[in-house]
Parts: structure tokens; sequence; C-alpha cells
């Protein structure tokens, strides 16, 4: 049985999408109820340079439909700071924020910056078994050195052992074909795709620069053959406009996109 696909994007506060995706005059306020009629599912990157504030997570909830769901990225201090050691107190005042929103909680993002290395391996070990069961967690890692047979072994088994995924990113960090290799492992009963690209010098986000037909074909199929559920989050860089990416990757996997001219008609919705 396949699971459930949701494709959004990272981040929804662009101001190079106003015209292009949201409606002429769009104010930033306005931006997440208006992103929430074309998309399922947006990735929290606000997450990541701080705990975020009750009345925004407050916010966030209210202006998103029942079904919507948020991914959260864990703060920085946690990860790239601390690295995963001495942060039980930041975690718990993390995870408790998150948890404010209720259903509309998905994936929590576990990013570790590139210099955490396999030598952290301890660190791992001792943090994904306190994580909470009945929320879901990704880890994300920025080094080749992970993808070594020896060292990946024990990576697999230990996130498969508590239930969290490894998170996918196509980009610079890993080559395409381990991350394709690995979709087929699945650790946990989802998968957490990011589509990052393989640099950072596009800088206008308001179209698609890139032609980027290929990955994303080969993607869909890769999708479409999986049995667990997919949260899947494209970037700007990617492409040039990740709304564009993110609707040609739908259009792939049968998932009618949401043209953005038939967005903002009921921008009070929520």
């Amino acid at each position: 049985m396949a699971g459930e696909i949701r494709i959004g994007t990272q981040g929804w506060n662009y101001a190079a999408w106003v015209g292009p995706f949201y409606p002429e005059g769009t104010r930033p306020a306005d931006m997440l109820t208006l992103y929430a009629q074309a998309f399922g599912t947006v990735e929290v990157d606000s997450t990541f340079y701080a705990t975020p504030p009750p009345n925004s997570v407050r916010g966030w909830a209210r202006r998103t439909p029942d079904d919507f769901v948020f991914a959260l990225k864990m703060p920085q201090e946690i990860t790239h700071e601390r690295h995963l050691r001495r942060a039980e107190a930041e975690t718990e005042t993390f995870l408790e924020r998150a948890r404010m929103l209720g259903p509309k909680l998905g994936p929590i993002l576990v990013q570790m910056g590139p210099e955490f290395a396999p030598p952290d391996f301890d660190a791992l070990e001792s943090f994904i078994p306190r994580l909470p069961r009945d929320l879901r967690f990704a880890v994300e890692l920025r080094q080749a050195k992970w993808m070594r047979p020896d060292v990946l072994w024990d990576l697999l088994a230990l996130l498969a052992e508590h239930g969290v995924a490894l998170a996918l990113s196509d980009g610079r960090w890993i080559p395409r074909d381990m991350v394709l290799e690995l979709a087929a492992k699945p650790t946990a009963d989802f998968h957490y795709l990011r589509w990052m690209g393989p640099n950072r010098d596009l800088t206008d986000f308001s179209h698609v620069q890139v032609d980027r037909g290929e990955e994303t074909a080969e993607w869909a199929g890769v999708l479409r053959g999986l049995t667990v559920d997919v949260f899947g989050y494209m970037n700007n860089h990617f492409a040039g406009h990740s709304p564009a990416s993110a609707r040609d990757l739908q259009r792939r996997l049968g998932i009618a996109p949401v043209d953005p001219k038939q967005i903002g008609e009921q921008i009070s919705l929520f």
C-alpha cells in the first residue's frame, strides 16, 4: 500500500513570489494563508534560528486549514552549537512549543551542520533514544563521510531502532545516486525529502531558471514506488522558484497542482 505524499516548499515568506505565485499586493502577514491554499505542508525555517514564541505558533495554526502540516527545524542552538550534547532543557522547551500546533505538527528536522562528522556518532546515540516516540523526527547529515558502509550501517540501525527517518537531500553534500538508493531503505514510517540544488548561485526567486525536469522525473518514479508516507520540500535554489518546482513534482506524481491564479480569493478563510 502506498503512503501519503505531501509536497511543499521550504518557507513561504518571499517577496519575489509576489506576482508569480502570490497575488500582486500581497502583504507578508497574508502569505501563509495564501500558501496554504496551494500546498498542504511547509517546512518552517525560522525555528532553526530560535524557538518560536507561543503567539507565532498559534498564529500559524490559526491561519491554515485543519489538514495542513508544518515541518519544523530544530533550533541551531541544539544542533549546530551544542551538537546535541547537554541540550536536554533546550530540546524540551522547543518540543513543548512545537506541540502547540496539535495535529498540524508534522516531522521535526534535526539538521546537523557540515562539521558534524562520524566521530560525533556518540552524540546521536545519546540524543535519539531520548526523543518522544509520539512525534516524528528526521535527521539530516551534511557530510559524505556518513555514507561510508561501515558508518552508514550503524547509523541506519540506530535510526530504525527508534523510528527516526534519515532526511534525504538532493544537494551538494551526498551524491544523488546514494540518496536515491537510501530512499529504498526507510528507517521510519515516513521519508523526509529536501530538494536543495547543487549550489547557491541563484538569487532571483521569481521564476524557474534551471531545467530540473530530468531530476524531478527520476524522483517522481522513486516516490511512486514507496510504501511509507512522504514529506517533501523544494528549495528556491533547486531551480529558481520553489512553488513551480513543487507543482511540477505534484503533476508527475498525479497530484493536481493548484494554479497560482486560483489562490487569494478567500484570504480570510482561516
